[in-house]
């Protein structure tokens, strides 16, 4: 077996020093202070800059990754969700434009969102969030996106099996095991897909995990909209699922009481729970291996390099295969 390297940019920020960005935020009037600080992001570079008593955030796009129609859009979403007064970090306005571009540079600028870690398991959390996720979806309900992708079985799945068995971070060992075991989960999640029927799509978060959630005074806060697509209501729901089966019917029900005060939810989605999980699992490690020619990502994961990942990894894969089969979220239910 032929084994290529990554299709990745080695260096997609070579050049993007801390001068850089300042300077950038001159070339834009924010007037920067001088303190400047990298936040956690892979895929894009993040800074929290300080412009006197203001505190803003700078995304730079990594390059090649969208088109600019595509960010566009992330912004034109963000923005009618802000403008429906929900919690969101929306770019500013350059005259005119909110993606701005320095040099070879894109990038876009935001308020800073102050707040803390959620805690699901606070009296009413689970309803707040069901409840604000709703008129999320609501807003994303109105109009479909035109350029930006969807959330689908080829990309996510077979396109990110391909990337592996593409990566010498595979072992080689491993290698028909994984095709095997990978191949099996995605035919289970595609007669998933099937089962549950056409239950629609509308513009969502897209990548609703608590790293990218913070909670105020008020509740929730939803920040880096980077994946926003088309999909199903239940990508945005189901990362808020954790544990065992009665636990994950327990939180469900919280969330499900929240989210119906403000949009119907079609129960057909339940049945999409394991296979979304499932194709996050594949992408996650395509993603990784697509990218580990940045040197940001062996920093981040370094047990990638590591053959015991893979062998725990394809196990992992397994027992998602059992998950399909025997849904947590529906197990003991008539």
């Amino acid at each position: 077996m032929i084994r290529k390297s990554p299709a990745s940019d080695p260096q997609p920020f070579k050049g993007l020093t801390p001068e850089v960005v300042l300077d950038a935020a001159a070339a834009f009037g924010l007037d920067p202070d001088g303190r400047l600080f990298a936040l956690n992001s892979y895929e894009n570079r993040v800074y929290q800059l300080h412009a006197g008593e203001r505190i803003l955030v700078l995304k730079f796009y990594r390059p090649a990754r969208w088109s600019d129609a595509q960010i566009l859009e992330e912004h034109t979403f963000t923005a009618e969700l802000a403008g429906a007064e929900l919690p969101v970090a929306s770019p500013l306005v350059f005259d005119g434009l909110t993606l701005l571009r320095y040099h070879e540079f894109r990038f876009a600028c935001f308020p800073w969102l102050r707040g803390r870690a959620p805690e699901l398991d606070a009296p009413q959390a689970r309803q707040l969030l069901g409840r604000t996720l709703a008129r999320l979806h609501q807003v994303g309900a109105r109009r479909p996106f035109l350029v930006r992708p969807r959330i689908g079985i080829e990309r996510f799945g077979w396109e990110a099996r391909a990337q592996v068995l593409a990566s010498p971070l595979l072992p080689e060992a491993l290698a028909e095991r994984y095709a095997t075991v990978s191949g099996a989960l995605l035919e289970r999640v595609t007669a998933g897909f099937a089962a549950a029927g056409e239950v629609g799509a509308i513009r969502l978060h897209g990548d609703c995990h608590l790293g990218n959630l913070l909670w105020n005074e008020q509740g929730p806060a939803f920040v880096d909209l980077d994946d926003c697509a088309m999909g199903p209501r239940i990508q945005d729901l189901w990362m808020m699922l954790s544990g065992s089966a009665p636990e994950q019917q327990r939180q469900w029900g919280e969330l499900l009481e929240g989210y119906s005060q403000f949009a119907d939810f079609d129960l057909r989605e339940l049945a999409l729970i394991e296979p979304l999980r499932a194709l996050r699992m594949l992408h996650h490690a395509a993603w990784v291996a697509h990218r580990w020619n940045d040197p940001a990502f062996p920093r981040a994961f370094p047990w990638i390099g590591e053959p015991r990942y893979w062998e725990g990894y394809v196990q992992d894969l397994l027992e998602q295969i059992e998950a399909i089969e025997d849904p947590p979220l529906l197990r003991g239910r008539a």
